[in-house]
């Protein structure tokens, strides 16, 4: 997941630079959703992760 926040972080930067601003705007939105999910998703793995040792 976090591959594609970045893939969409190059586009939203190349589009951006070329001045597709609609389209930049639309991918960096889309990979801001996409880190934040995998944020999420990190933390609760480090969570559950943590079993007591028997």
């Amino acid at each position: 997941m976090l591959h594609y926040a970045v893939v969409f972080l190059i586009i939203a930067l190349i589009a951006g630079a070329l001045g597709f601003f609609g389209i930049a705007g639309a991918a960096a939105g889309i990979a801001k959703v996409l880190f934040l999910i995998f944020l999420v998703l990190f933390v609760v793995s480090l969570v559950a992760d943590r079993r007591p040792t028997l």
